[in-house]
């Protein structure tokens, strides 16, 4: 489903950062795991083709996504690829529900509000659907946000620290949610994380470390 090669990325005037060679196949799950400043972020935004790689290739589904621009890979990203972001990107004029179908409109799929609340009632979110997602605790935003990621069934699924800001009990759910998902649709979960937390339910794992 997607498999990196030589992939590098440079900030400007920062340290040249290297990433290992990755394969996650459909209904796999891959945890990437390292403490802050590793990298972690970044090459979740490499695999989702919000930052350019300076070297090295990403095939989604047999696309070097390196090789798109602009629209195309917009269009490409909405299409095949669900992220859940560690800082949410709401809508605030918008209420619940309607932050998660937006997604469905912006990647040309059909608009559903049913799919939407059985989504949010999976997350136990569904009785915020009406709210302002500006009324949210932080927890519950995270939950709208894993709702929006999933509800297109993408083919990828790129998670940045989907548990951080949950208890244990919401921890479990989310990361049940995020497996059923991936199996049922045949996607690729990558996971980047240092919730320590999710080491004992996913086995496949790489360890980024510091340069």
């Amino acid at each position: 489903m997607i498999s990196t090669k030589n992939l590098k990325y440079r900030y400007k005037g920062g340290p040249e950062l290297s990433f290992p060679d990755i394969t996650c196949n459909a209904s796999d799950i891959l945890l990437i795991l390292g403490q802050s400043g590793v990298g972690k972020t970044t090459l979740l935004h490499l695999l989702g083709g919000l930052l350019t790689s300076g070297q090295g290739s990403v095939w989604i589904e047999g696309t070097d996504i390196c090789t798109l621009r602009d629209t195309a890979l917009d269009k490409f990203r909405g299409k095949n690829i669900g992220i859940i972001f560690q800082q949410n990107h709401f809508i605030d004029s918008l209420s619940v529900i309607e932050n998660v179908m937006i997604a469905q409109k912006l990647a040309g799929n059909r608009v559903s509000e049913s799919e939407a609340r059985t989504m949010l009632d999976r997350l136990n979110i569904g009785h915020k659907a009406e709210k302002s997602v500006r009324d949210l605790s932080q927890g519950e935003k995270q939950r709208v946000a894993i709702a929006r990621a999933l509800i297109n069934k993408p083919g990828l699924i790129l998670a940045d620290e989907p548990t951080s800001a949950l208890d244990d009990h919401n921890c479990d759910e989310v990361l049940a949610l995020l497996q059923e998902q991936s199996k049922a649709a045949g996607s690729a979960l990558i996971v980047v994380t240092h919730d320590t937390r999710l080491k004992e339910n996913i086995s496949n794992q790489i360890n980024l470390m510091a340069s």
